[in-house]
């Protein structure tokens, strides 16, 4: 009267998933995928910032991370001073300088502006 159902499966025990490096591929391919896209980049982005902290000089017109802008009046190892207003002077932590604005100094852009007036 009542039979005896069985369930389908794989005879012989439990199933046997990807061994091996097979098991792992997708975590590698996924952190590959992240290197090239993510962690490359930002590495790039981290040393040509670097680079241009590192060679700043006075009369070079930069931007900071706050967004004043001023020119270099003088520098240290860690500091720097700007001078955002004719006579106002701040000092500024060098890894806040955020891109160097336009030409080098007021005069080289003074002396840029006639040429170019003169081309017109």
């Amino acid at each position: 009267m009542i039979e005896t159902a069985f369930a389908m499966g794989q005879a012989g025990g439990q199933a046997q998933g990807p061994g091996g490096i097979a098991a792992f591929m997708p975590l590698i391919i996924l952190f590959v995928i992240f290197y090239f896209l993510l962690i490359r980049p930002q590495q790039k982005r981290a040393k040509e910032h670097k680079a241009m902290v590192s060679n700043l000089k006075k009369g070079d017109r930069v931007i900071t991370s706050g967004g004043i802008h001023g020119t270099i009046a003088s520098l240290d190892e860690t500091t720097l001073t700007l001078e955002i207003a004719e006579k106002t002077k701040i000092k500024v932590n060098r890894g806040n300088v955020a891109g160097l604005a336009g030409g080098s100094s007021p005069e080289t852009t003074k002396e840029d502006t006639k040429k170019d007036k003169k081309k017109e």
